[in-house]
């Protein structure tokens, strides 16, 4: 792209942009020292982060509240995404598997 060429003009300038994925938002939290902790010991034990287990508790009392939007995504996954299956073998392939 040239310096003198708006960005969107020219022939790409009819396409529509790909839609990104949503961000998610980012908030500061003052919580009393002692809350934090508690909400970290809690946290650990069930293997989250803090922060996911804020989001975890604001999620479960936005439901048993009944004013959790509909759509809201699920909670992102974290840590070592699933294994991949393996592909099926070709048929009379030998089976390096076993020996």
């Amino acid at each position: 792209m040239s310096a003198d060429t708006p960005e969107g003009s020219g022939a790409d300038g009819d396409r529509t942009p790909a839609r990104r994925p949503q961000q998610r938002k980012q908030v500061l939290l003052r919580l009393d020292p002692l809350i934090h902790d508690a909400l970290a010991r809690w946290a650990g034990e069930e293997l989250r982060s803090t922060n996911a287990q804020i989001e975890f508790l604001l999620r479960r009392a936005l439901t048993d509240a009944r004013r959790l939007p509909r759509g809201a995504g699920a909670i992102p996954r974290r840590g070592r995404p699933p294994k991949e299956p393996e592909p099926p073998a070709a048929p009379g392939a030998p089976d390096d598997r076993h020996p």
